[in-house]
């Protein structure tokens, strides 16, 4: 008789989840006994800080954080979401901002410091048009996921009740970066032709960048070794059930699909394993020490088990 293990996950639901998530496809030895938070970034904490998780989805930059912090968990490099940023990025008219270096000396808001598509946005910032991020004030309203966290000392808190997109309307904030639902004529996009930015991103430095992916508890991979390979496996064989489908966008929608068409990502574009996706591991975990999110820049050989980057 097979001995089943209920493991506790989180799981965003996504097309190239989904097989995983309606069991369509089979873990031998698992059952994964889900936790439905929405948005699903509300339970990075239970996993990253308070290991309440067997299984989980875990934001790349939290799990750098987390490991920063000898956090007992391990990465699987199943990237279940990724996606340029440049788009993300919102200044008040009001403010006097004409360009992404004019950001310097300004208030910037962000739902989190540690947020990982905050972390991409400041990066292009800096990388790519010269501003000095110390020299911003980020005006946050949540905490990071691992509460030891610290911010750095050019951060402060939003008041208390105040939300992100209103802030940015009423000219609280100068500028913001995840705020695109701020609907007002005085708020518009800090790069105006960010498509077409963000193709020559690509074009540059062939990185898409990654958002989520899973993690496992250390001792849940100490009780059955085999279970990161098995978990591997079947993620795979659902993004390629998602993919394979006819009567369906696949696993993109229209929109991503056609972004993806335009920077010319070939083959599989979201693919899983750890090198495929080591430019922007690599990229993500330099910007963090950067961004003084962690006290050094973490290799990919420290982030991910040995064993796990050779899966494929």
């Amino acid at each position: 008789m097979v001995t089943t293990t209920a493991l506790k996950t989180l799981l965003g639901t996504y097309p190239h989840t989904q097989a995983i998530k309606d069991r369509t496809i089979a873990i031998p030895g698992v059952e994964l006994d889900f936790a439905e938070i929405e948005p699903v970034h509300d339970g990075f904490g239970a996993m990253a800080d308070r290991l309440e998780l067997d299984v989980s989805e875990l934001a790349l930059t939290t799990y750098i954080l987390a490991r920063s912090f000898d956090k007992a968990i391990t990465g699987l490099p199943v990237v279940v979401t990724r996606n340029f940023h440049h788009r993300r990025m919102h200044y008040n008219v009001r403010s006097g901002i004409r360009e992404p270096k004019d950001l310097e000396g300004k208030r910037v808001g962000v739902r989190s410091y540690t947020v990982t598509t905050v972390l991409w946005a400041r990066g292009v910032l800096q990388h790519e048009y010269g501003v000095d991020l110390d020299k911003v004030a980020w005006v946050v309203f949540e905490d990071a996921h691992v509460k030891a966290f610290r911010n750095p000392p050019n951060v402060e808190p939003a008041p208390s009740g105040k939300k992100l997109g209103q802030m940015l309307v009423d000219g609280e904030i100068d500028a913001a970066i995840g705020a695109e639902r701020a609907a007002s004529p005085d708020v518009r996009p800090l790069i105006p032709d960010a498509a077409e930015a963000e193709v020559a991103w690509f074009a540059q430095h062939g990185v898409y960048p990654v958002n989520h992916l899973i993690t496992v508890r250390n001792d849940v991979v100490e009780r059955d070794p085999d279970i990161l390979g098995r978990l591997f496996a079947a993620f795979t064989e659902a993004k390629q059930a998602s993919m394979r489908r006819l009567d369906g966008p696949g696993p993109f929608s229209a929109a991503d699909q056609e972004m993806i068409r335009l920077k010319g990502i070939v083959g599989d574009p979201l693919p899983y394993g750890v090198e495929p996706n080591r430019r922007a591991i690599e990229m993500a975990a330099r910007f963090a020490y950067e961004q003084h999110v962690v006290p050094k820049v973490y290799t990919v050989e420290e982030l991910f088990r040995p064993d796990v980057i050779h899966l494929a």
